[in-house]
C-alpha cells in the first residue's frame, strides 16, 4: 500500500489522545513511504496528521471542494492540493487515489465518508481495505451498532469483515496488508 486515505475530524476533539494519535499515524505513514490522501484541511485532526507527515519527510495529497478552499481552511504547504467542485467529486478522487482507507475520530463528515467507502466495498466498486483506528474506544459504539445490524439481518455476517477495527497503528496496517476482499454472491436477500 503506497497511498492511504485518512478520514478524520476538522476539530481536535475533547481528548489530547486524538491529536497524539493523528500525529503518530502521520509519522508512521512518512516513515513507511506511504502517501497521505486526505481532505486537504489545515484544522483539527486533518491539520495534525498532514503536518506530521510533512514534518517527517512524507508526501501529502489533499482534495478539497473550492467552497472550502475559499473559507481559507485549505492547507497551504501540501505536496499536492486538488481543488474540486463538490463533496462527491472529493470523495471519488480520494477513493481513486487510495490503496486503502482509515478513519480516525471525527464527526458527521468522517462517519459519512467511512460508511460510504465501506458501502462501495460491499457493492464491489472497489476491493481495498477499510479500517477504523479505534482511538481510546472512540468507535466502540459504531462497532456494536454494526454487530446489531448483523443480528437484525440488515448486514450479512460476512460483510461485517469489510471494516477492520484496531486500536494499534502497527497492528492495523498488518491487518490491512493481509486483508482479503469479501466476496458475497448475493448481498441482498
Amino acid at each position: 500500500m503506497k497511498n492511504i486515505c485518512v478520514f478524520c475530524g476538522s476539530n481536535d476533539g475533547a481528548k489530547s489522545i486524538y491529536t497524539k494519535t493523528a500525529v503518530a499515524l502521520g509519522k508512521y505513514l512518512a516513515s513507511n513511504n506511504i502517501t497521505l490522501i486526505y481532505g486537504g484541511g489545515n484544522v483539527g485532526l486533518m491539520g495534525s496528521i498532514a503536518n506530521s507527515v510533512l514534518q517527517n519527510g512524507g508526501k501529502v495529497i489533499g482534495v478539497m471542494p473550492e467552497y472550502l478552499v475559499k473559507k481559507e481552511i485549505a492547507h497551504k504547504n501540501l505536496s499536492e492540493l486538488h481543488i474540486v467542485q463538490s463533496m462527491h467529486e472529493r470523495k471519488a478522487l480520494m477513493a481513486k487515489l487510495a490503496d486503502g482507507f482509515i478513519a480516525l475520530p471525527g464527526g458527521f463528515g468522517t462517519f459519512e465518508e467511512l460508511l460510504e467507502i465501506v458501502t462501495w466495498a460491499q457493492l464491489l466498486y472497489h476491493q481495498k481495505p477499510c479500517a477504523v483506528l479505534n482511538v481510546d474506544g472512540f468507535y466502540d459504539y459504531l462497532i456494536k451498532f454494526i454487530s446489531h445490524a448483523v443480528c437484525e439481518e440488515f448486514i450479512k455476517k460476512e460483510n461485517e469483515k469489510l471494516l477492520i477495527c484496531e486500536s494499534n497503528i502497527e497492528k492495523l496496517f498488518s491487518l490491512m496488508i493481509n486483508w482479503k476482499p469479501v466476496v458475497v454472491e448475493k448481498w441482498i436477500k
